[in-house]
């Protein structure tokens, strides 16, 4: 983590303890928690209602009363991972930060910035519903427990496009005898753009890779952006300059005025635009060849809330079939509990997207300096 920035998150933090809540207990009884989130709109949405469900549900309401404190994504510097690093490194205790949810690759890079004591080793005993759960996170399983899955898929507009291309050589081939028709949003905008970076640059590096946050990877990212060198000329276009748009959102918005025929977007955000009208009934999803990344979304008590006790009631809430139920219908996402105990018309429309099979992308910090990289060599191109 750059200096500059944990200056900059430092002077937020006492601004961000005015508008998020004290800790303290509401009405002189039940704790009030701070669940700190980040995302597209969809996110913010779902854990409105998630949180409004929580705190009317008597079986939990009486432990804790949830307050939502969301970012939107592609905030620039402000983000959560600054504020909660800025917060743990300055020597904050008994702070706002109660509870974090985030990525598999977030933790990655909580851990190995902030190190194995920014986040509390978690009791499975008091979370009884963790028992359904059979997934892991791939990085932290002492600290961060997943409440559901998701991955970026290739969405398209089936009218234009009957047959989409298999692989990524097949998708290569397809941009350019189309050009204007493909677009990725920028990657420190949105997931599915860095999804789509990421995999076009290590799918020329070994499998490893993928799962490792060594710095010496980053000397072997040439031929890759090769790729997206070769590609750029053909993605959209506005008034003849190549476009990157801004959030999965700005993709997906081309996608529903069919500026464009095609482009990597989350999964659950697809079918969430689908299933409410945002995106057309024509639209579809499929997992290209090699695929791009999924992941598990965790969460972890921060070791300097003020109400880490508190926070387990929200975690095995969120593990409830009426939680997981939520996410499934609203949001698409993927579950974490027996099939058995969900909604089985809901359940069908993910059926495919098996958690088990996700491409996990866990790289750490080399995600932001990729980034980085591609800000100064592919989005500068004319």
């Amino acid at each position: 983590m750059k200096k500059g920035l944990l200056i900059v998150a430092a002077l937020l933090i006492c601004t961000v303890a005015f508008a998020a809540g004290t800790g303290q207990k509401s009405g002189g009884s039940v704790p009030e928690v701070n669940l700190w989130t980040s995302g597209s709109d969809n996110v913010r949405l779902i854990f409105e209602k998630l949180v409004n469900e929580f705190n009317k549900d008597p079986a939990y309401n009486t432990k804790a009363v949830m307050k939502l404190q969301y970012m939107p994504s592609g905030g620039g510097n402000q983000t959560i991972m600054t504020r909660l690093l800025a917060a743990y490194q300055s020597g904050q205790q008994n702070s706002v930060y109660d509870l974090a949810e985030f990525g598999e690759n977030d933790g990655s890079a909580y851990l190995a910035e902030g190190g194995d004591k920014m986040f509390l080793k978690l009791d499975a005993s008091k979370i009884p519903n963790l028992k359904n759960v059979t997934a892991k996170p791939s990085v932290g399983q002492e600290y961060f427990i997943p409440y559901r899955g998701t991955t970026v898929v290739m969405a398209y507009n089936s009218e234009t496009v009957p047959n989409p291309p298999k692989t990524t050589t097949e998708l290569t081939a397809w941009i350019k005898a189309h050009p204007g028709r493909f677009a990725y949003n920028a990657p420190d905008s949105g997931g599915a753009g860095s999804a789509f970076v990421t995999t076009g640059v290590y799918n020329f590096l070994p499998q490893e890779a993928l799962s490792s946050t060594d710095p010496k990877w980053k000397d072997q990212w040439n031929r890759g952006l090769d790729y997206l060198k070769e590609i750029h000329p053909y993605l959209y276009k506005s008034s003849g300059k190549v476009v990157y748009p801004n959030k999965n959102q700005g993709t997906l918005d081309l996608l529903a005025s069919k500026e464009i025929d095609m482009a990597p977007a989350w999964a659950d955000q697809t079918l969430t635009g689908i299933k409410n009208g945002t995106l057309p009934a024509s639209t579809k999803i499929y997992q290209i060849e090699p695929a791009l990344t999924g992941s598990l979304q965790i969460l972890g008590i921060p070791s300097f809330g003020s109400q880490s006790e508190a926070a387990y009631a929200f975690i095995d809430f969120l593990l409830t079939p009426k939680a997981q139920n939520i996410l499934l219908a609203d949001m698409a996402a993927i579950p974490l509990i027996p099939a058995s105990m969900l909604d089985a018309k809901e359940a069908d429309a993910v059926k495919d997207l098996d958690v088990s099979a996700f491409r996990i992308n866990t790289i750490g910090e080399l995600g932001q300096e990729l980034w980085r990289v591609w800000n100064e060599t592919i989005a500068v191109l004319p």
